[in-house]
C-alpha cells in the first residue's frame, strides 16, 4: 500500500484534474466492502455523499477499515483518510493526528465544501471507533 507520504509527493506535482483522478484512482483501490455491511450502522454521517466505514480488529490487535462511497471523489477522500490508520493499534490511531496529516493536501482549497464538509466526521468516527477498541 502506498503510504500517506508518497501520495503527498506525487499530488503536489499534479494539476487541480490530475489531483481529481489520484483521489478517483485512490477510491479505486479500496478493498470491496460487501454491499450487506452498507448499513445505517456504518453510514457517516454529515456526508453530501453517502460513506460507510465498517472496523475489523484482527488478531494482532490492529484495526482494519473497509470503506466506500457512492461518489467517487467522497471514495477516494475516504481512502485518503483511511491511509493515515489503516492497520494500527487502536492506540495508534487515537494518537495520530489524521487532520495534519491531511493538512498538506489543503483539501477544503481543492474540493467544493459539498465535498469536504464530512472530513471531520469520518475522522471523527475512526478516532471513536479506535477509542472504543483501546
Amino acid at each position: 500500500m502506498t503510504s500517506i507520504a508518497e501520495i503527498r509527493d506525487e499530488y503536489d506535482f499534479l494539476d487541480a484534474d490530475d489531483r481529481y483522478r489520484l483521489l478517483i484512482d485512490l477510491g479505486r483501490s479500496l478493498e470491496p466492502m460487501p454491499e450487506a455491511l452498507k448499513t445505517e450502522a456504518t453510514l457517516v454521517r454529515g456526508c453530501s455523499a453517502s460513506v460507510w466505514v465498517y472496523p475489523m480488529r484482527a488478531e494482532d490487535g490492529t484495526l482494519h477499515f473497509l470503506a466506500d462511497s457512492n461518489a467517487a471523489i467522497t471514495k477516494g477522500i475516504i481512502a485518503l483518510v483511511l491511509r493515515t490508520v489503516q492497520d494500527e493499534t487502536p492506540a495508534t490511531i487515537v494518537a495520530t493526528d489524521i487532520k495534519g496529516a491531511l493538512a498538506p493536501f489543503d483539501l477544503a482549497n481543492q474540493l467544493s465544501s459539498n465535498r469536504t464538509q464530512g472530513i471531520p466526521n469520518m475522522i471523527a468516527l475512526i478516532r471513536e471507533t479506535a477509542r472504543r477498541y483501546a
